[in-house]
C-alpha cells in the first residue's frame, strides 16, 4: 500500500472516530441521546445567532451526534421575552434574551442598563468578570431564583442610536419617539434624552418605523442591517449609550437532570462558541456600518463634548434607579472599568 493511500485511510479513520465522539485526551461520550430546542429572536447572521450556530455545532461534535439542537432564530417562536417564559415553564429548553428585557425578570440585570456604566476600552475586564469572576457567579444565582441557568453571555455590542430622519446633532432628538424594550431604565434614558419612549416588541419594530409608529431605536450596527431596518433609516450616530448582551438560559430543573457528561458538553462547547462570537463582533460591526453607509444612512460622529453632554444628560438615570440596584452588583461592574 503506497504511502498516500495509507495517509488517506488514517485521515478517514479520524473522521469517523470524531463523528462517533470520541476525541483525543478526552473521554468519549457515552450518555443519552437528547433532542432540545434554542429559540432566538435576532436575525441570522447577527453575531449571536452565528455563536448560536457554532454553539449547536460543537454540541453535536463533543457528543458523536447524540446531543442535537434546534436553533430557531429571528424571533420565529416569538419574542425574547415571550421564550424567555416558556423556558422558565420548561415548555422550551433554551431560549436567548437581551439583558434590557431580562430586567422585568430580575432587577440585578438593570445594573447593564445604566446609560454609559461601561465603555468599550474595558470590554475584556468585563468579559473576564462575567466569564470566570465574582459578577458571573452572582448572576448564575439570580438565574437560578428564577427556575433558570445561564448557558453564556452571548456578546450583542454597544447601542447607538439611529432614526428614519438625518441626524444633524444631539438636539435632534428632542421630542422623537424612539422605540425601547421593556427596561424601566430604557425607558428612563430616553426621556433624560428629550425623547418620547415606546416600548415597541423586537418582531414589530420594522413596520412600527415604517408606519412612523416610531421615529428611531437603540441598536447595534449589526441588527439595523441583518433585520434589514436600513431600508427605512436615514441617520444613526455613534452614542454607545449603553452595552447589551443577549444571555442564552436554560431551564435549570431540565439542566439539573441531565447526565454530567451532557451538561459538560453543554457547558464546554458554550465556552469555545462564545469565545469564538466575540471574535466575530469587530469585523461584523464593520462590515454592517459599511453597507449602511452605502445604503445612504449618515453616521454622525459624535464629538467628544457631545459624548460628555450625553452622559451628563442621563446621569439622572443612576439617581432614579439606584435604591433599585443592588450596591454591590454595581460596584462589580464598575471595578471591570478601569
Amino acid at each position: 500500500m503506497n504511502g498516500k493511500k495509507i495517509l488517506g485511510l488514517a485521515a478517514a479513520g479520524f473522521a469517523f472516530l470524531s463523528l462517533a465522539g470520541f476525541s483525543f485526551g478526552a473521554e468519549p461520550y457515552t450518555g443519552p441521546k437528547l433532542n432540545l430546542r434554542l429559540a432566538s429572536p435576532s436575525p441570522l447572521g447577527s453575531n449571536m445567532v452565528l455563536g448560536y450556530e457554532k454553539f449547536v455545532e460543537l454540541v453535536k461534535e463533543k457528543s458523536g451526534g447524540k446531543i442535537n439542537i434546534k436553533l430557531m432564530a429571528n424571533a420565529v417562536l416569538g419574542s425574547d421575552r415571550s421564550t424567555l417564559e416558556a423556558a422558565q415553564r420548561g415548555t422550551l429548553d433554551m431560549a436567548s434574551c437581551s439583558s434590557p428585557n431580562m430586567a422585568s425578570f430580575a432587577r440585578d440585570y438593570m445594573v447593564f442598563d445604566l446609560p454609559y456604566v461601561t465603555s468599550p476600552e474595558y470590554q475584556a475586564q468585563l468579559y473576564d468578570a462575567l466569564d470566570n469572576g465574582e459578577l458571573g457567579k452572582h448572576f448564575e444565582k439570580v438565574a437560578n431564583r428564577i427556575g433558570l441557568t445561564t448557558i453564556m453571555f452571548s456578546e450583542y455590542g454597544y447601542r447607538n442610536f439611529a432614526f428614519t430622519s438625518p441626524v444633524t446633532g444631539i438636539g435632534m432628538m428632542e421630542e422623537k419617539k424612539v422605540r425601547t424594550t421593556d427596561s424601566p431604565i430604557e425607558v428612563a434614558v430616553s426621556r433624560a434624552l428629550g425623547m418620547i419612549p415606546s416600548p415597541v416588541a423586537w418582531g414589530e419594530v420594522y413596520t412600527a418605523l415604517q408606519q412612523g409608529t416610531v421615529d428611531g431605536e437603540g441598536n447595534n450596527w449589526e441588527h439595523l442591517v441583518l433585520a434589514k431596518h436600513i431600508e427605512v433609516l436615514k441617520g444613526a450616530m455613534d452614542s454607545e449609550h449603553n452595552y447589551s448582551m443577549h444571555l442564552l438560559m436554560m431551564n435549570k430543573k431540565k439542566y439539573d437532570v441531565l447526565d454530567p457528561q451532557a451538561q459538560a458538553v453543554l457547558r464546554e462547547a458554550a465556552k469555545e462558541a462564545l469565545a469564538y462570537e466575540r471574535n466575530l463582533t469587530k469585523e461584523l460591526k464593520e462590515k454592517c456600518e459599511k453597507e449602511m453607509l452605502a445604503q445612504g444612512i449618515v453616521i454622525y460622529r459624535l464629538s467628544a463634548e457631545e459624548r460628555a453632554v450625553l452622559k451628563e444628560k442621563t446621569r439622572v438615570v443612576w439617581d432614579v434607579f439606584k435604591n433599585e440596584i443592588d450596591p454591590d452588583v454595581l460596584q462589580m461592574v464598575l471595578d471591570t472599568q478601569k
